[in-house]
């Protein structure tokens, strides 16, 4: 073992035994820099769980053709006679087909309910999603929880179970006014807590018959040959000339739906968490410098019985990083407590409300953690310097 790292070892040991004579300003260093990593940590779970409910709703077999020249089901309109073209087309076009050579295919229309939450007596809009009896189907992991699915021409509605959880008036058998009509509630479905359990399902041509909406188709979803089978279909829309038409996968549509509302989430807490890092490091470097002001005497009588410039700086940056470091874990175990799993519901891309959890997940943990390390590296880094520029007769005075 190389005479400088003894030298280090030792003043490190040294440093943090002595801060039960600074166990005050020691915490309050430890406490600031769990309080910055448990806000980042909160906004990055927020925006994880948002992406997560959305990203996971997503399938890259199916196929979402919007008109228009819109990017999202809100404003897109399919005229019929051009989903009868596509229902006509005959060849390779990356779209499976049944036994008798007809498409997997949903027409569909969102309409924003507003739904009175009995309990909290404050109301929420909600997705009422119009489909055709195959849209179920075309929805990778669809599990019909309780009752069954709506029956074509009648007012019923299935329901995701986080809405169901939060609305007692969709329990099976109530009725539920939507508009200007009541739905009866005939089944609960899951699909494992991402965006669709925060619709409500009905059929198509009595969602449109309600609203006065005849005739209107926003998207329609096709089931892809594979997941790779999209720039087939793209080609062959290229022939219809009538409207424009813009396809993407599932998987593509709702992924460019959670990065816009993720990306707001973090601008607004990162600034946040980078003001409060800026006074966790002003409050570490206070710490340091009492430290080192506190321990003037022995960090000039060590110098002056050989040890080096660089063993002084290296230990007293060290227990700014320890510092820092307790107060991450701190922060992250609060911030896991505190958020991971809590339901959080925010204005989807359908203008209407949809419910994710919070996730505090491995890069949550990470970006959060390095901040709060940062702080700790930073705020050192100084005090650590003025450590080695002491003078060596700071520890004569001293005993004189």
């Amino acid at each position: 073992m190389s005479s400088q790292f003894k030298q280090t070892l030792v003043m490190t040991k040294a440093n943090i035994l002595s801060l039960r004579r600074r166990f005050a300003i020691a915490t309050s260093m430890v406490l600031s820099v769990a309080l910055v990593v448990c806000v980042l940590a909160g906004f990055l779970s927020m925006a994880a769980g948002f992406e997560k409910a959305l990203k996971s709703a997503g399938s890259p077999t199916v196929a979402v053709i919007l008109g228009g020249g819109t990017n999202q089901e809100n404003g897109s309109d399919v005229p019929a006679d051009v989903i009868r073209t596509i229902e006509a087309m005959r060849g390779d076009i990356g779209v499976a087909r049944d036994t008798v050579g007809n498409f997997a295919a949903s027409r569909e229309i969102v309409v924003p309910v507003e739904v009175l939450n009995g309990q909290a007596e404050a109301a929420k809009m909600l997705a009422l999603r119009g489909m055709d009896a195959a849209g179920p189907s075309l929805r990778d992991g669809i599990i019909l929880t309780a009752g069954r699915f709506v029956r074509p021409g009648a007012r019923e509605v299935v329901v995701g179970e986080r809405l169901a959880a939060e609305f007692p008036a969709f329990a099976i058998g109530q009725q539920m006014r939507l508009g200007p009509v009541n739905w009866t509630v005939v089944g609960h479905f899951s699909s494992g807590g991402n965006a669709f359990e925060s619709e409500i399902w009905a059929d198509l041509d009595t969602v449109r018959s309600a609203f006065d909406r005849l005739g209107e188709v926003q998207s329609l979803r096709l089931r892809l040959e594979a997941p790779g089978a999209i720039d087939k279909l793209k080609t062959a829309l290229e022939s219809i000339s009538t409207t424009p038409l813009n396809a993407v996968t599932e998987a593509d549509l709702y992924a460019a739906q959670s990065s816009g509302m993720a990306n707001l989430i973090r601008m607004f807490g990162w600034p946040l968490a980078l003001l409060m890092a800026l006074g966790a490091t002003a409050g570490a470097l206070n710490t340091m410098m009492s430290s080192v002001s506190d321990r003037t005497v022995e960090i000039a009588t060590v110098r002056a019985l050989g040890f080096s410039r660089l063993s002084a700086f290296i230990a007293t940056w060290a227990e700014a990083v320890a510092l820092a470091a307790i107060g991450v874990i701190f922060g992250l175990a609060a911030s896991w407590l505190a958020f991971n799993g809590w339901q959080a519901s925010t204005i989807g891309a359908n203008n209407a409300s949809m419910s994710f959890q919070l996730t505090i997940d491995e890069s949550v943990l990470l970006t959060a953690g390095l901040l709060g390390l940062a702080i700790g590296v930073v705020g050192g880094a100084f005090p650590a310097f003025s450590a080695t520029r002491l003078p060596l007769t700071a520890a004569l005075r001293a005993r004189g």
